[in-house]
């Protein structure tokens, strides 16, 4: 009877445990091979999952303390990144999921966009306030124009005021960081708003009259929305006292749409010559349960606060193995990456698990913002506007 030590059973299973993890973080990505729709190119491979995560945060290396090369901190997603080009690389800072249900953000960084993403030597290390977060997701990064690079993310923590023995409602806030470097990061004060609990802020690039805009998504509770779910739109005068003021909604929510449960937005808005592309996700309810969709619009130049087109409809859906995962059919994006050549690259995540890319450009939003038919909110108006298409291209 041949017995195998457990020294070769070690350095056999490290060694393809290695060579597993460098071929997937090594395979080249490419566009989906179908015509699309014209406005974006899915690509075939998920970009980052939880995979991707170095061996050595999830297995003890040492042989002596672990001899069968067992895992030992287990990841289960990595998903809903934020983005950014620094140093002619493609970040992302993604929301990784330990098997412990704790998120936390590792910035993942790509040389061409779409594949190759390897981890940084670190998680982020996050300071914490006199109340720690009890879990951390879903930061948007924006380079603003103050010099900052700010992380706006969702810090969630106990309600306090929950009965005895409710393990499972929460309160959500706005968490803000600040970095120079992406490695070191400031904690400033959380978010104080008037308006409810918040989830997803966004930071806009640019002062507006010389105050710092935040979009906003207030709503009355964790899970309950209530009166709010639109898209808000205040003013802080100092990001180290961050009290937002002027709060109002921009973009409510729309019986029978996509965004009839709830709207917010995702990452900061693009600037173009036409107005400020936003993207931004639509939560409707379905007999299977919430689905989350993404959505366009275009905002005024010189005021931020008017919403100026909005083609009917969803973005993007989730297609294919995107539908399934740890919260099916859902698509979520808080990061993009516009170019130096106008090339935009969406980061997207689906169903709560992976993250994609799709790829396309500013002249091609724009297009497709600008030009798309605007939704009529009744089903014979969609007529309408077929036929109107169909009359059109017969008059070719």
């Amino acid at each position: 009877m041949t017995t195998i030590s457990s020294a070769t059973t070690f350095q056999n299973r490290k060694a393809a445990l290695e060579k597993e993890h460098k071929t997937l973080i090594e395979q080249k990505n490419a566009p989906q091979e179908n015509a699309g729709n014209g406005i974006y190119q899915r690509y075939q491979n998920p970009v980052v999952t939880a995979s991707h995560v170095p061996l050595n945060w999830r297995f003890d290396l040492n042989e002596k303390t672990n001899p069968f090369l067992q895992e030992r901190i287990g990841m289960n997603a990595a998903f809903n990144a934020g983005a950014m080009k620094w140093n002619g690389k493609y970040l992302l800072a993604v929301r990784v999921e330990g098997i412990d249900r704790k998120s936390f953000f590792a910035i993942a960084e790509s040389p061409n966009g779409v594949d190759n993403f390897k981890f940084w030597d670190k998680p982020c290390v996050i300071p914490q306030t006199e109340e720690p977060d009890t879990n951390v997701y879903d930061m948007r990064l924006i380079n603003h124009e103050d010099g900052w690079v700010y992380g706006i993310f969702c810090t969630e923590r106990k309600d306090p005021k929950a009965p005895k023995g409710d393990t499972s409602s929460a309160v959500a806030n706005a968490g803000i960081v600040r970095s120079k470097d992406l490695v070191n990061w400031e904690r400033l004060p959380d978010l104080i708003s008037n308006t409810g609990q918040q989830r997803n802020v966004v930071l806009h690039p640019e002062f507006i009259n010389g105050k710092y805009a935040l979009y906003t998504r207030p709503q009355d509770g964790f899970i309950d929305v209530g009166s709010g779910g639109g898209i808000g739109l205040g003013y802080v005068d100092d990001m180290t006292n961050p009290v937002v003021k002027d709060e109002k909604i921009i973009f409510g929510k729309q019986y029978h749409t996509i965004y009839e449960l709830k709207n917010g937005l995702g990452p900061a808005p693009i600037k173009t010559e036409k107005g400020w592309l936003h993207l931004a996700h639509g939560v409707r309810n379905t007999a299977a349960g919430l689905r989350y969709t993404l959505y366009m619009f275009m905002t005024d130049l010189n005021d931020i606060s008017k919403v100026t087109h909005v083609p009917a409809g969803h973005f993007m859906g989730p297609e294919g193995i995107e539908r399934v995962g740890d919260v099916s059919n859902v698509l979520f994006s808080n990061g993009w990456i516009e170019d130096e050549d106008g090339t935009v690259y969406v980061y997207y995540a689906s169903s709560d698990t992976r993250m994609h890319v799709a790829v396309s450009s500013v002249e091609k939003l724009v297009d497709y913002v600008i030009n798309t038919p605007a939704d009529t909110f009744i089903s014979a108006g969609s007529v309408e506007t077929i036929i109107n298409q169909i009359e059109k291209n017969n008059a070719i």
